[in-house]
């Protein structure tokens, strides 16, 4: 592989990418990006005069676009996507727009070029909630939200296009990551922001549904673990093995920066609630590849840079953003 087309790379995971295959490696790099609410050019300034990376501001959606940025490659790295149960609850058809058609187009247009690898980056809530044990890669699909049934449909694809056509495709099913520039909407991020802030903490019923974290350079490497060596047509778990409750993720990040655990506000649970998810990554760890940060440093890194870029987070977490954030949280938990 010479040149690779990244997906999404704007982003918070897609960004950690594009910044490791440019360190690591002497790939050429293409980030196609609609910038979108999430995407952030700001997330790769340190790279964008690089002579080996060209961005593309294009939606995945735009059979041109995703022409124009295919033309050349010979692998595709999958992340563009809406991500946020939350915002797919109150805003499905964003939702289906972007990952499902959206991955049918990078199909279709990977089918009809010379693609060594196509590989699409998905999600644990494709196995639904798991209340005991842990997911492995040939359990069923059961997605409970119009997020998860969203990315389950763009496995389905991904996974007919090896059947029927032959394209070689690769799958990754990563746990919840966290780490820089991740997106204040999410738990970690919006759990830090706002308690610097001494804001509310606000947990879903009673805060003990349980997600599995990984720092997100970890998924990364997992991610070009698969890209290089996992087998066409095969999936691959990617977790952290940190499994955690919300209390849990609250009271550590308190900890972290000395608040009180007053700050932790229970809210109304949100309509079909996944209780647990858990991964297990043995087949991924078979390609050479484990976590290489333990939860609690990764957490404290992770806090340390939102307490060090105030810039970054307080200006997403104004403006539009302000009025979303109100209808999701309340006034409590409003910046």
């Amino acid at each position: 592989m010479r040149k690779i087309l990244v997906t999404g790379g704007a982003g918070f995971i897609g960004s950690h990418f594009i910044r490791l295959l440019l360190t690591r490696y002497d790939y050429e790099v293409v980030n196609l990006d609609a910038l979108m609410y999430s995407g952030n050019l700001k997330n790769l300034s340190d790279v964008e005069g690089h002579g080996r990376y060209r961005f593309i501001h294009g939606d995945i959606r735009d059979e041109a676009a995703v022409g124009e940025a295919m033309a050349g490659a010979d692998a595709v790295v999958h992340f563009a996507a809406e991500s946020h149960v939350d915002r797919s609850i109150r805003e499905p058809d964003a939702f289906l727009q972007t990952n499902i058609i959206g991955t049918y187009r990078l199909l279709e247009a990977a089918r009809r070029g010379d693609i060594e690898r196509f590989l699409l980056v998905s999600t644990d809530e494709v196995y639904g909630q798991v209340l005991t044990g842990t997911s492995r890669e040939g359990d069923p699909l059961d997605p409970r939200s119009p997020y998860s049934a969203t990315k389950a449909s763009a496995d389905l694809l991904v996974r007919a296009y090896w059947t029927t056509y032959g394209l070689p495709v690769v799958t990754t099913r990563g746990s919840n990551n966290f780490g820089p520039n991740q997106y204040p909407e999410k738990i970690i991020p919006l759990f830090i922001t706002n308690a610097i802030d001494s804001l509310a903490l606000p947990l879903y019923n009673d805060g003990k549904a349980v997600r599995d974290y990984i720092y997100v350079t970890d998924h990364c490497e997992g991610i070009a673990a698969v890209l290089h060596r996992g087998q066409p047509g095969e999936v691959y778990n990617v977790g952290g093995g940190n499994l955690k409750n919300g209390i849990e993720i609250a009271t550590a990040i308190l900890r972290v920066l000395g608040k009180p655990e007053g700050l932790i506000t229970f809210v109304t649970d949100r309509p079909g609630h996944d209780l647990r998810y858990s991964l297990d990554s043995s087949k991924a760890q078979a390609l050479g590849w484990k976590p290489g940060h333990s939860f609690e440093t990764a957490l404290e890194s992770t806090v340390a840079w939102y307490r060090e870029n105030e810039g970054w987070w307080r200006e997403i977490k104004s403006g539009a953003y302000r009025d979303y954030y109100r209808k999701m949280y309340g006034e409590r938990g409003n910046p």
